[in-house]
């Protein structure tokens, strides 16, 4: 019972890796309609919304038996109906039949396809384990009621399915019965035994009342029965989280403290050339100012006094109409529009009508 759910998964994965491929309308062969080895999945070369009819043609799905049916769209409008009570609908999905009487033939694990025993109500398993279906079950092919009491004759059907776990594949064999709800029906026997409670004894899930025989050989308590684990471990989890957030924050504050650094570098290291640049910048400037102040032109100024007046032209040296031609530097100097330049030179070249 505890590879059950595993063995539902599979039977899932499964079908829809051996879906038939052939659509409506095309043709088939009921011959090859069988069930697949290791899962029993029931297999027709018909797609999954259709079925091969005996004319050898797929033809839409006329019933279904679960409310979301494998192979239709979300939302779709053209699911088949689900049958009626007192009916069911076939793994081929043909049709919808009545149930079955007791011995009449039927599918593998298709409990439902058998009528219910007029006391259906004290046999029915209304543990949500599938044992029976409304108290009749259907074992080797064949409908019968569950109502074996205790030490009488019963009927025993071992299923053999493929599953796997962490060693890899195996088998897992499913025993079923139709024996009464609390009692199983021993296969060496072939009697009805009473269910075995947790701790006892066990050689396979039927035998414990919980339907989990552990591999230590003993029953224990149901594969479904919730877990609870001890305060220290809520506070463990807690510190975990607590310690794993707060390792995050850490880090993330040491990366971006790390590039603002590189970033602030950066910047830095900008700031310095561009300092760098302007002080060359104001030493060519001094240079290009004392190249031209040591001009032969410019020599007799030096020793002028510029603290009178500079509109009283009777004080301005008289320059020689003759001189030297004046340079294009000095004019590049006094046109930058900067105020650092030699005021003496914008004064001398104003008297000399050069601005």
């Amino acid at each position: 019972m505890k590879f059950l759910s595993l063995t539902l998964v599979l039977f899932a994965i499964y079908r829809t890796v051996v879906a038939g491929s052939v659509d409506r309308g095309g043709a088939c062969n009921v011959g090859n309609n069988r069930l697949q080895i290791g899962t029993f999945q029931f297999w027709s070369e018909c797609n999954s919304v259709s079925f091969c009819s005996d004319a050898g043609i797929c033809e839409a799905k006329r019933c279904r038996r679960d409310d979301f049916p494998f192979g239709y769209p979300q939302g779709s409008t053209s699911l088949p109906p689900k049958c009626e009570r007192g009916q069911f609908c076939p793994d081929e999905g043909t049709d919808c039949q009545p149930v079955l009487p007791v011995g009449s033939p039927c599918q593998l694990n298709r409990d439902d396809q058998c009528e219910a025993p007029p006391n259906f109500k004290e046999l029915v398993d209304d543990s949500g384990r599938g044992l029976n279906f409304n108290g009749s079950v259907c074992l080797n092919n064949v409908c019968m009621f569950a109502n074996e009491t205790f030490g009488n004759k019963c009927v025993v059907e071992n299923t053999p399915y493929i599953a796997y776990g962490i060693s890899g594949e195996f088998i897992d064999i499913v025993s079923r019965g139709n024996c009464q709800i609390g009692l199983y029906c021993d296969s060496s026997s072939l009697s009805c035994m009473k269910n075995k409670q947790l701790g006892d004894a066990c050689g396979a899930d039927k035998e414990c009342d919980s339907w989990n025989c552990l591999s230590t050989g003993v029953c224990g308590v149901t594969a479904a029965t919730p877990r609870h684990f001890g305060a220290y471990v809520y506070v463990l989890v807690a510190l975990g989280i607590i310690g794993g957030m707060g390792g995050t924050l850490t880090g993330l504050y040491f990366a971006h403290r790390k590039q603002r650094d590189l970033e602030r570098s950066k910047r830095a290291q900008y700031w310095r050339e561009q300092n760098a640049f302007h002080q060359n910048l104001m030493q060519m400037r001094e240079t290009a100012r004392a190249s031209i102040l040591a001009l032969p032109q410019n020599r007799g100024s030096r020793g002028m006094d510029y603290s009178q007046d500079p509109s009283d032209e009777s004080q301005s040296p008289i320059l020689q109409s003759t001189g030297p031609k004046a340079s294009g530097l000095r004019n590049y100097l006094a046109d930058d529009g900067s105020g650092e330049f030699d005021d003496s030179l914008m004064m001398h070249g104003r008297k000399e009508g050069r601005f």
